[in-house]
């Protein structure tokens, strides 16, 4: 058995991946691959509705709200948010907490003014910024909630004067949020949701159409509202196994549900980590990811055995990124307990075996 703690994409449920596989073949007993037919077709145009539909129940998404399903990936908005949201004359206030957020900063002043309102950079990332000021001129700002590579999260959302956007790319669906708080939500499919391929936008209608410029229209919300995310033709697949996810969710109990299970499973990973002597965590303690367990050894020289040991007992994608180093777990919503305890006992075997 594989236990699979990669950081996206992410590990999905296995009775949903049983229903997609099947669907590739036979969507539904209509005789036609899933993959083959029109997304303009009644089938589709269900999967779709019921896509969205789950998002506003699992999410509570209040009226004046679009839910969108778009391609391109987080990266893609990056772009689109400042192509709508910031005049050219304007100006745009950014939280600089991971590598996600710097490349969506340097996005956006491609379209005006972008003022860095707090950053953690100097530290590396191994916290949140705090204690800042949102500058009441700007047209919105923008936050990260969950940060993949550095292993910090974002527990508590600042009040804001003026529209938020955030990029929930790694924790949508893991924990419960109050999404009139905020202007936009854009969070790429690949870790809780779906397969890469999909990128869920949940957009306030009010702040749209303030801006002057011209703005493609597949990079244009208004469009994409208009167009019922079908401006062109819609990642069919990802938005399907996407719908299963979501139901699997619903399933569950939803997200108030999976929340409980994800602070239990980090919970006690933390605690083996904070325990054992062999090992550390990387990044403030009242900051650490509920969704990216961050970890390196205390001994660098017994990192590549300690993989070797995880790989020998079916433990994938554990090794950090290469700008942090050392392990990172990646626990999402589909994961279960018992891989963690599977992950925490080799933690204690190889610190037996290295006293």
């Amino acid at each position: 058995m594989k236990h699979n703690f990669g950081a996206g994409p992410g590990i999905l449920p296995h009775e949903v991946l049983k229903q997609a596989a099947a669907a590739v073949v036979d969507f539904n007993g209509i005789g036609l691959s899933l993959l083959e037919i029109s997304h303009r077709s009644a089938e589709f145009e269900a999967v779709l509705d019921e896509a969205v539909k789950l998002v506003k129940e699992l999410l509570e998404v209040p009226e004046g709200y679009s839910v969108l399903f778009l391609q391109g990936g987080a990266s893609t908005q990056f772009a689109m948010v400042p192509y709508n949201l910031l005049p050219s004359t304007g100006k745009a206030a950014y939280v600089e907490s991971g590598v996600w957020a710097n490349k969506a900063l340097k996005e956006a002043k491609f379209f005006g003014e972008v003022e860095v309102i707090a950053t953690s950079k100097e530290a590396n990332f191994t916290y949140i910024p705090k204690d800042y000021t949102v500058p009441t001129d700007a047209a919105y700002l923008h936050l990260t909630s969950n940060n993949t590579i550095y292993g910090t999260q974002l527990h508590q959302f600042p009040a804001s004067p003026i529209p938020v956007v955030c990029d929930m790319s790694s924790d949508i669906f893991s924990r419960k949020i109050n999404v009139a708080d905020f202007g936009i939500i854009y969070a790429g499919a690949q870790k809780n949701m779906g397969p890469a391929g999909t990128t869920l936008i949940i957009v306030k209608d009010e702040i749209l159409g303030k801006v002057d410029r011209k703005i493609p229209a597949m990079l244009n919300y208004q469009v994409q509202i208009e167009g019922g995310s079908m401006y062109n033709t819609p990642p069919v697949f990802a938005i399907y196994v996407s719908m299963l996810t979501l139901n699997w969710l619903k399933s569950k109990g939803g997200v108030e549900a999976i929340a409980k299970e994800n602070k239990a499973k980090s919970h006690v990973l933390y605690e083996e980590i904070d325990r054992n002597p062999l090992f550390k965590a990387v990044c403030a303690v009242e900051d650490r990811s509920d969704m990216n367990v961050c970890f390196v050894m205390e001994n660098p020289e017994l990192e590549k055995p300690f993989l070797k040991l995880c790989d020998e007992k079916g433990i994938i994608g554990i090794k950090g990124h290469r700008s942090v180093g050392g392990f990172r777990a990646s626990i999402y919503n589909a994961l279960p307990i018992t891989s963690i305890y599977v992950l925490i006992d080799a933690m204690q075997e190889f610190a037996e075996k290295n006293k």
